[in-house]
């Protein structure tokens, strides 16, 4: 089956050649150029990842991007011209999975869109297996049903909050470097801000954790990384 990439990006010069490389490398490709269309098209078609600018007319894309994250779990890459922080920071907090600031190669952006939607796939092949479950206390992970639950209740991760989640857990009390994080998780060789990381534990945490700042589960390991309690 063909995969669907949804572009939001006002720029139409940049969307066609981003359109190009991907219809080249044999992905269906919907485009639209503002944020209120964008919401639109993500309703209409159900896209397996979006590609979304942050600067666009009538809403912009954090916005198009906490909408989404409503309803939708759909890995979302940003792309922004800016180069503060604050914008990186802000897209990685509403739940956007990955970012990239232009300009940018087309070669890394069909490499990262492999390596997102190659992450988004792997629900599919485990929906087959039989279960197998990692408990630590309140909170449990299904991995056959791709379901974390606290306390008995359902807990609404993305994607790539689960696969954080997933991995870490998979290999309780070891410890990994953000770099290292990157590289697996985010599943490919990563030379950008390892703030991703960060981010991206701050989010999980205010989710399984009873108290985020004296967190259970996902535990810092000082000027090493992260790794689960065992």
């Amino acid at each position: 089956m063909v995969q669907t990439i949804a572009i939001i990006e006002d720029e139409q010069a940049i969307s066609d050649i981003i359109k190009y490389n991907l219809e080249k490398a044999g992905y269906k490709i919907h485009v639209a150029y503002d944020g209120e269309a964008g919401v639109k098209l993500i309703e209409s078609v159900d896209p397996d990842l979006i590609l979304l600018d942050i600067m666009m007319p009538k809403m912009d894309g954090l916005e198009v991007c906490r909408r989404v994250r409503l309803t939708k779990e759909t890995p979302i890459i940003m792309l922004t011209a800016r180069a503060e922080e604050l914008d990186k920071v802000l897209g990685l907090e509403l739940g956007a999975d990955d970012y990239m600031t232009k300009p940018f190669g087309m070669r890394e952006l069909v490499a990262r869109v492999k390596a997102n939607l190659r992450r988004g796939g792997f629900v599919s092949e485990e929906a087959g297996a039989e279960s197998n479950v990692v408990k630590e206390d309140s909170l449990s992970l299904d991995l056959g049903k791709y379901e974390v639950t606290k306390n008995g209740a359902v807990v609404d991760l993305t994607l790539r909050e689960y696969e954080l989640l997933k991995f870490l857990a998979t290999q309780k009390g070891k410890v990994f470097s953000r770099e290292a994080l990157l590289e697996k998780v985010w599943g490919y060789e990563y030379y950008g801000d390892v703030r991703t990381v960060d981010v991206t534990v701050r989010r999980l945490r205010e989710k399984i954790e009873d108290d985020p700042s004296k967190a259970a589960f996902v535990l810092t390991k000082r000027g090493v990384g992260y790794y689960f309690r065992g």
